[in-house]
């Protein structure tokens, strides 16, 4: 326990002080939001990959993922680092930097508006961003908090969700993006470390890979089929919500604002696209060894007393009954970074959806960069403070929080921003008609009972499909 402390200690204070020499060069608005835009190639790769991959991965996902489906969970990741990341790089990348250079833009919702010649539109992609992405940041700290219960006894939920909230505070507000992105690669070494480790460690307590199937095969034959028990529908809308999505995720397009060049986008994308792999594969296989080494007996943590698992709680003690004392605080470090990047990368879009896009878009336009950049640094601090409130209500399982966080956005988004970059002939009826039905859709099936990651990916498709009907119908006049 003492270790732990000593070693959580000393990382929080590396993050501290980044943070602070982040804040002393921070001279602007476009420093603070996108480290100047001359981010290199390793920076924004491991920015990438880190905001993509949390506790919400290793926590939820995995769990609840792995404990249904088994070994078919790992399609996911691999679909995650194929389409997600290595075809969001290829096909958008250096297309969003240019787009980004020519209309002098910092967020999507900017780009939405020039693209469209539409303030309102702004406007509406700007709520849907902040509304939207508080559940997701929630979601994030409920994984964090969960492993923390875990790892450290005697420590309350809510004494976990309230540090981690005050901690990612300070760390964001005090440094921004470029700080966030030195960070990010030091995370990203840790992780990849991490996940070493824990597969090796993982693999060797359970006698092997052979032997985990086998075991996976005794208990469900299911758990080792090509698409596990619960069917295609349900895996085939979790690998879409979670590889789909990222095409229009707000927090991941800035990684390519920020990028310095086309050639740092080569070198970005397959670097970031391997790392993906590695912690999406591992991470997933992981979440399907629940069913091998836990049960009400080992791990009465993890169910209720009628024997039914509490799939936010499966990892942490999965991480709890596996890994050795010794190597525990590698794999706290581990989930703690991993998280740390996705909360900063939410937390910095949506306070500039607020300060940018809202405030200095249609309340001030005249305000300055200085005063811009500190209200972005209190609109940094409220978003958390309404992200830790929803994690203390725990409204839901970190699967269905996520599904419907990133089926709304991507609901909205991918429907105007993917044929606003590839296609001229796209209008303003055309991309408002296909973020509203999207985003209607998505919430009136969620409101129905069907499960948010399904009610996502119809959501998704809706979008996509409706922009260009609606522009061939309604076409910009000349």
């Amino acid at each position: 326990m003492a270790v732990k402390i000593i070693v959580i200690s000393l990382y929080a204070l590396m993050i501290i002080i980044v943070g602070y020499l982040g804040m002393k060069r921070t001279r602007s608005f476009s420093d603070f939001f996108l480290g100047g835009g001359n981010v290199g190639a390793w920076m924004s790769a491991f920015s990438y990959g880190t905001a993509y991959f949390s506790a919400v991965v290793f926590i939820g996902f995995a769990g609840k993922v792995g404990w249904g489906f088994g070994l078919s969970g790992i399609w996911i990741g691999v679909l995650n680092g194929l389409v997600g990341v290595l075809g969001v790089w290829w096909l958008l990348g250096w297309k969003i930097k240019k787009v980004s250079v020519e209309y002098k833009i910092h967020t999507m919702s900017e780009f939405l508006e020039k693209r469209y010649q539409s303030p309102g539109l702004k406007l509406f992609t700007a709520i849907a961003i902040f509304v939207f992405l508080i559940p997701y940041s929630a979601a994030v700290f409920i994984g964090l908090s969960y492993l923390f219960s875990a790892s450290f006894s005697g420590l309350a939920y809510w004494h976990a969700v309230v540090f981690m909230g005050v901690f990612t505070t300070l760390y964001l507000v005090m440094g921004g993006y470029k700080s966030m992105t030195l960070i990010d690669t030091i995370f990203g070494m840790i992780m990849t470390a991490g996940v070493i480790v824990l597969l090796m460690v993982t693999v060797h307590r359970g006698g092997g890979f052979h032997s985990i199937t086998e075991g996976l095969r005794s208990i469900e034959p299911g758990l080792t089929r090509v698409i596990g028990p619960p069917g295609w529908w349900p895996l085939f809308s979790l690998v879409v919500l979670t590889s789909l999505a990222p095409f229009a995720m707000p927090q991941l397009i800035q990684k390519f604002y920020a990028i310095r060049d086309r050639k740092a986008i080569r070198r970005g994308m397959i670097a970031s696209t391997f790392f993906a792999l590695l912690i999406g594969c591992i991470a997933y296989y992981l979440g399907s060894t629940t069913r091998f080494f836990l049960n009400p007996e080992t791990a009465p943590a993890a169910f209720d007393t009628a024997g039914h698992p509490n799939v936010d709680a499966l990892m942490p003690e999965l991480l709890n009954n596996v890994i050795p004392a010794s190597l525990s605080v590698i794999i706290l470090l581990l989930i703690l970074s991993a998280s740390m990047s996705t909360l900063a990368a939410l937390v910095l879009i949506s306070s500039s959806s607020a300060a940018k896009d809202f405030y200095a878009g249609f309340i001030n336009r005249n305000i300055s960069d200085h005063k811009l950049t500190r209200l972005m640094r209190y609109s940094s601090a409220f978003f958390v403070f309404l992200s830790v409130i929803i994690a203390l209500l725990k409204p839901d399982s970190i699967v269905a929080i996520l599904g419907i966080s990133w089926g709304a956005i991507g609901a909205a988004f991918l429907g105007p921003f993917i044929w606003g970059l590839f296609w001229k002939r796209a209008t303003r009826a055309g991309a408002w008609a296909s973020a509203i039905a999207g985003l209607a859709v998505c919430i009136i099936l969620y409101a129905a009972g069907i499960p948010s990651p399904q009610a996502g990916t119809v959501g998704m498709f809706v979008s996509l499909a409706v922009n260009p009907i609606v522009s061939m119908l309604f076409p910009a006049r000349k």
